[in-house]
């Protein structure tokens, strides 16, 4: 691209959506999902690790320009053990339209080993994926930062002036789950299951999924509680399931909890309590979950529970057990509540569904049940008579 006919454009908050905060770094700004205060809080590695993953973070420019060039600095993750993941995508749309993809090579890796838990982190130099060719008119652009890569923004370059595209009076859809809302397995960032719904209905996503980390944390509660939105949305299950984090005893008053610190932000607004989907390893089978050492080494992880389901009755919980306390946490409430829902998960991804779109690793839907699952929720919940807008 020639510097001469290209200007560079600030990175502000006005251009991003999606995220909660921007982290001023040495050379650039950095998206985060969590806010500063929150991340000090509890600085747990797997945590930090994923509200840096920008899930739902893009860019909306209002431009005339041909040529977009974002330079980043990406952090690739590497499990050792495991195949290598591709790089990570960013996709650009214009007028809502997805016309082109790229990526970043290079970038810093973290590795970490499976088995033991350790990381390492290998520095590596920065890099820019180009968008050429754009149409020579007044249009909205998106870029979609890559949802599985922590991504440090340091440049965008344009070759005509950009404004921060309007919001259309479009609503705030606030959503809250595990590493399948995160998008693990999905090819894309436009690709997870909660951007197929927002694309769907033409709501503006906030995601904070988070891959190993939907525990029903004060601190995401009180990060949504304080974050602005007109439609929310809570998916609640597996990570308790597979990281054995809780029992029976715990888990009720953890999501009244939960909900009531995000009833005193948003104490009229639809809020949606969502099962899990169908997860055959942990339907009647308690956590903790572990990577099937069977599989490392063979291109495919898969992962297995290792609990004993004949502790469900001593308060060890299983899927199906959180969903019938979901399903009566929200039926209690909702006698003073008009504005709660409950949503079964295996609505979204179920029996049915699991022949012909089984869980590559036993846990994780594939890119294709990310876009039917995307699909559904915005007919079941978004859609003109969806369980979150007719609340």
């Amino acid at each position: 691209m020639d510097d001469r006919t290209t200007q560079d454009i600030p990175l502000t908050d006005a251009l991003l959506r999606g995220a909660v905060e921007l982290e001023r770094t040495a050379d650039g700004v950095r998206p985060h999902r969590l806010p500063a205060w929150a991340r000090r809080q509890y600085p747990d590695p797997q945590l930090l690790m994923a509200e840096a993953q920008p899930s739902g973070v893009r860019l909306v420019l209002r431009t005339r320009a041909t040529v977009l060039a974002l330079t980043t600095r990406p952090t690739k993750i590497a499990y050792l053990g495991a195949p290598a993941r591709p790089d990570g995508v960013y996709e650009l749309t214009v007028d809502g339209v997805r016309t082109a993809e790229g990526v970043v090579r290079g970038g810093d890796v973290l590795a970490i080993d499976l088995q033991t838990g350790s990381r390492e982190v290998r520095p590596g130099a920065p890099g820019t994926v180009t968008f050429g060719g754009l149409p020579d008119r007044d249009k909205t652009v998106e870029i979609w930062l890559p949802h599985n890569e922590l991504t440090e923004l340091v440049a965008l370059r344009a070759d005509a002036p950009v404004d921060p595209a309007p919001t259309a009076g479009r609503p705030v859809w606030l959503h809250h789950g595990s590493s399948i809302s995160h998008g693990s397995n999905a090819a894309t960032p436009t690709g997870t299951w909660p951007a197929v719904a927002a694309a769907t209905t033409g709501v503006d996503l906030v995601n904070l999924g988070f891959g190993g980390s939907m525990l029903l944390d004060p601190l995401t509660a009180r990060t949504m509680r304080d974050t602005p939105a007109d439609l929310i949305s809570v998916k609640i299950g597996i990570n308790i399931v597979n990281a054995d984090a809780m029992r029976l005893r715990a888990l009720v008053p953890a999501v009244h909890g939960f909900l009531d610190t995000i009833r005193d932000g948003h104490p009229d607004t639809p809020l949606l309590v969502v099962g899990p989907i169908l997860c055959p390893i942990h339907e009647r089978t308690p956590g903790p979950g572990a990577v099937d050492p069977a599989s490392l080494g063979t291109g495919t992880v898969r992962f297995l529970a290792t609990g004993d389901p004949a502790e469900v009755p001593a308060g060890r919980l299983t899927l199906e057990v959180i969903r019938e306390q979901l399903e009566r946490v929200v039926e209690q409430r909702a006698a003073d509540d008009p504005h709660i829902a409950y949503l079964d998960g295996r609505e979204l991804y179920g029996p049915a569904d699991e022949a012909a779109h089984p869980l590559p690793d036993g846990l994780h839907p594939d890119a294709a049940t990310h876009q039917l699952m995307g699909e559904r929720f915005a007919r079941l919940a978004l859609g003109t008579h969806g369980a979150l807008t007719g609340l």
